[in-house]
């Protein structure tokens, strides 16, 4: 790869490097997985720990000096306006960092929200290289302090603060961690394989206070989050893609599964962790779960078809549940060739069904890539 950047640092400009550079990112937009044409191993109780330093708070919640990192947030916010009139959004941020050798930092940053009670959804990108900024190096103690801009993150030990605007919408959250947060595969470190190793952790129960300008209209709002971050020396190494469920529940329980896929659309790898109502997190083997679809949706924009509603089912000593999901909207769909190369698809969903034999519901998130048709 650096040959490939030397090469080009002799035939393009400086800004065509670093598109190219956000165009490797196009897996970024996951939290969690990469996609690999590589077998990636079952991630299980029983994998070897590689031997990497552990996590540590608060100096790995700010940034560090490593190939790929992002802090990405989702959620769901109700508001009431003047008129008594209730409102109900999803939204996700997510601001990504890229290193690559001595040139400057990249940062891309998506922001979305998905207006349910009008029955719109949209979006924004943007992105910038930070030419003078001193490369993070992960000891600093003043948390997380990135931005794009004016759409900006802040966050110390679960007290972190979201900025970001677009037409017609604008967002001013406090989110406070309710739960200590997990360290996913038990130690933090989930293994891809050739691909390398990352760093990943979850906040899965953030509440939310703050205000949404909503057309011209300010609402006071409340509802509640999720916060990934995960950062390492990884990258993507084929055409593969990713199916991505965080789950929140009524009953101060969570679930975030994954399904990672080769370009064939095998699955190559699943993860599956359940997070008490104590804040016990549990890793679930694959072979407990089962998993249908219901139906599909097709973008009038890309025409790629998406599943489209789905049914889980989780037998484990642990947990047991038969879940039931339906998107809020059919339509959740980000085209963000400018910013990070690729297309997904992200969006708020509703939960109902059984859950350790008592009826529950919830929402969530589910994001989507690699179902665009492969070509030759």
């Amino acid at each position: 790869m650096n040959k490939r950047f030397r090469h080009r640092r002799q035939t393009f400009t400086l800004s065509g490097i670093l598109l190219g550079l956000l165009l490797a990112l196009s897996s970024c937009s996951f939290p969690g997985v990469v996609s690999t044409s590589e077998q990636l191993p079952q991630v299980n109780q029983a994998e070897p720990t590689p031997q990497l330093p552990p996590i540590h708070f608060p100096q790995d919640e700010g940034a560090h000096n490593k190939l790929t990192e992002w802090w990405y947030y989702t959620g769901h916010l109700n508001a009431t306006s003047g008129d008594g009139k209730t409102h109900h959004y999803g939204f996700e941020m997510v601001i990504f960092q890229a290193l690559r050798s001595n040139l400057p930092p990249v940062y891309a940053s998506h922001f979305a929200i998905s207006d349910i009670t009008r029955g719109e959804f949209h979006y924004d990108q943007r992105r910038r290289v930070v030419s003078s900024a001193a490369i993070p190096d992960g000891t600093s103690t003043q948390g997380i302090n990135v931005n794009v801009g004016d759409w900006s993150i802040r966050g110390l030990d679960g007290h972190d603060h979201l900025a970001a605007s677009m037409k017609d919408y604008t967002v001013d959250l406090n989110l406070l961690a309710r739960k200590e947060p997990v360290l996913h595969n038990k130690d933090g470190l989930i293994t891809y394989g050739l691909a390398g190793y990352s760093y990943y952790y979850s906040r899965t129960n953030m509440e939310i206070s703050g205000t949404i300008i909503d057309h011209g209209q300010h609402m006071n709002v409340t509802g509640k989050a999720w916060m990934d971050h995960q950062w390492g020396n990884f990258l993507t190494l084929g055409s593969g893609g990713w199916d991505w469920f965080s789950l929140q529940f009524k009953d101060n329980t969570e679930i975030m599964l994954y399904f990672i896929r080769d370009a064939s659309g095998k699955i190559l790898s699943t993860y599956i962790g359940y997070i008490d109502a104590q804040a016990r997190d549990y890793l679930i083997p694959a072979q407990a779960l089962q998993t249908s679809v219901l139906g599909s949706w097709t973008s009038p924009q890309t025409h790629i078809t998406y599943p489209s509603g789905w049914k889980l089912t989780i037998n484990d000593q642990h947990v047991q549940a038969t879940l039931t999901i339906t998107p809020q909207l059919k339509d959740q769909e980000l085209v963000v060739y400018p910013s990070t190369g690729n297309v997904y698809w992200e969006g708020a969903v509703s939960i109902s069904g059984q859950l350790n034999e008592k009826p529950v519901d919830g929402e969530g998130y589910i994001e989507l890539t690699g179902y665009a048709p492969k070509t030759a």
